[in-house]
């Protein structure tokens, strides 16, 4: 019993799949985060000479209320055109980073539209709950993933930074185009870097979220044959449906006697009653058959609606055996049946 409880079972699609509904997916903030930095260098370096034209703009705008006395009306008009002007440069690369931040979701566990994450949980707001996930082994592990990373990203950022500060006394000599052009230079570089050292926390992230988010859904062995069992179905209920179908089939059998041109016996245990319409069909047709109960209930109606029943055994169990409801009889029974029809039809004086 203890090894039937323990999780050592990989997820069954279903698993996983009812894990999708409940938002419960494998994502990695740092493949995210790669992706979206890279996005957001790549727009800034396509938006630099659009976000530099603002930027030249604004400072411009600054130079010339050198002198100028300052009142209330006159700090309002400046937030004004500083918060136009540094919204106009941001807008673009915001949404550039967003639509980013959505591929880099979809790229990872493709798309997914559910409120389950959202929806409030009471559950959640119990206090001791939350103190224990807050001191998890889970949570310390990555609130120390975490300041390793930021620690050794920002580090070495700095210490770009660091070199790159060291020229800002010849750079302030520069022009503001060329100022701006150095500017650019070395934020790229100092991206790219942070870029590179983030994408090799990525690639380890990823396969550790992935490892703990399949391991968290692994199953029981008991777990796997009750789900195999929900799908497939409680053998009392599938063994209840299928009757219900067969009493469903007999009656819709039984109805079909009355319009039957004879019904052919052996002349106890079988019974099959037959029909045969040139208009609808090439060979005649087995209506209805049944052996033992059926065959007597068979009979039955045939006597009550004045169908003709014949007693031949051999045809009838050879019909039986070959030929299912709603079925033409196979070429080697036609003489056979033929002659019974030519009987019914001379009785009939059809």
């Amino acid at each position: 019993m203890a090894d039937d409880a323990e999780k050592t079972e990989e997820p069954t699609p279903k698993k996983i799949e009812d894990a999708r509904k409940e938002g419960n997916v494998p994502k990695s903030q740092d493949a995210s985060g790669v992706v979206t930095l890279f996005v957001a260098i790549l727009a800034f370096l396509m938006l630099f000479p659009f976000i530099a034209e603002h930027m030249e703009r604004l400072f411009q705008y600054y130079f010339s209320l050198v002198g100028m006395p300052l009142d209330k009306l006159f700090m309002l008009d400046i937030a004004i055109v500083t918060f136009k002007e540094i919204f106009l440069m941001i807008l673009p690369l915001s949404l550039a980073v967003a639509i980013a931040g959505v591929i880099a979701a979809v790229s990872q566990f493709g798309f997914l539209f559910t409120t389950k994450a959202i929806t409030p949980d009471l559950k959640k707001l119990d206090p001791i709950k939350g103190m224990k996930n807050l001191f998890s082994l889970k949570k310390i592990i990555e609130g120390v993933k975490t300041t390793l990373k930021a620690f050794t990203t920002l580090g070495v950022g700095f210490i770009f930074f660091f070199f790159f500060i060291k020229e800002l006394p010849t750079v302030a000599l520069f022009s503001l185009a060329d100022q701006l052009d150095w500017l650019k230079d070395k934020m790229i570089i100092i991206a790219l870097v942070m870029l590179l050292i983030i994408f090799v926390f990525a690639v380890i992230d990823v396969v550790i979220v992935r490892k703990q988010y399949f391991d968290g859904l692994k199953m029981s062995k008991q777990e796997v044959k009750d789900e195999m069992k929900n799908m497939e179905g409680d053998p009392l209920i599938k063994g209840k449906i299928k009757q219900k179908q067969m009493e469903i089939s007999r009656q819709r059998m039984m109805a079909e006697v009355p319009n039957a041109d004879v019904v052919i016996t052996n002349p106890t245990h079988y019974a099959v009653a037959i029909k045969y319409d040139a208009e609808q069909s090439h060979a005649p047709v087995v209506v209805a058959k049944g052996m033992d109960f059926v065959a007597q209930q068979i009979k039955k109606i045939a006597r009550e609606n004045d169908v003709h029943i014949v007693q031949n055994p051999p045809l009838a169990r050879s019909l039986y055996a070959e030929v299912e409801v709603e079925q033409t009889i196979p070429e080697t029974l036609f003489g056979a049946v033929a002659e019974v029809l030519a009987y019914v039809y001379k009785m009939n004086k059809k």
